[in-house]
């Protein structure tokens, strides 16, 4: 009889949301870039992706970001799964300079299940998701029925609570080719417009 080791037994997964977004770079093919090297990682099973959104910066002066959500299937702990993200953040150049920057490539672990953590490091649900059309817009598509534990509001419930004016659905088109540059200024339906 062959010996019994942890990997032997399944072990329990977890329903999970992540968020992306980016706007700087090859934004798009990061974006979807991100999503292929999670469903490479072992216990990591991407479900469902919603459709690209794009949506106004805050923060210093920026180009518009490009975002979206995924569902996930994950047996990985939220710390290993944090580490997971960053590890992709890294991977697609991501660097921290400066709070709300500019980003190729940004991973927020939005819920894991319906745990609630705060730690130093990791805050799940995500603490400042129920104030982002950014985040909720895409959610809604993908999750419409998903509740936050914390407020034990759905996310079409959390998504009627904010302004979605500043975030609408896009379509790479020829004129982007997939590429956000430095001063670009997006508006709903409309080409790119250089500052």
């Amino acid at each position: 009889m062959a010996p019994v080791s942890p990997t032997d037994f399944p072990q329990p997964c977890h329903g999970v949301v992540v968020g992306l977004g980016g706007n700087i770079g090859p934004v798009l093919e990061n974006l979807q870039g991100a999503i292929a090297e999670l469903a490479l990682v072992p216990g990591i099973e991407v479900e469902r992706c919603s459709s690209w959104y794009r949506s106004q910066a805050f923060g210093p002066p920026q180009p518009d970001y490009i975002n979206g959500c995924v569902t996930l299937r994950v047996s990985l702990s939220p710390p290993e799964l944090l580490q997971t993200l960053l590890t992709i953040e890294q991977k697609f150049g991501r660097i921290r300079l400066e709070k709300w920057g500019p980003r190729t490539l940004d991973l927020d672990l939005i819920f894991y299940g319906d745990r609630q953590l705060d730690q130093a490091t990791l805050t799940i649900p995500h603490p400042q998701m129920q104030f982002r059309p950014f985040v909720l817009v895409p959610l809604a598509e993908i999750a419409p029925d998903w509740v936050d534990p914390r407020s034990g509001k759905t996310v079409t419930q959390l998504v009627e609570q904010v302004d979605c004016t500043t975030v609408w659905p896009v379509a790479p088109g020829p004129e982007l080719e997939g590429r956000m540059e430095s001063g670009q200024v997006l508006t709903p339906g409309a080409v790119a417009v250089h500052r």
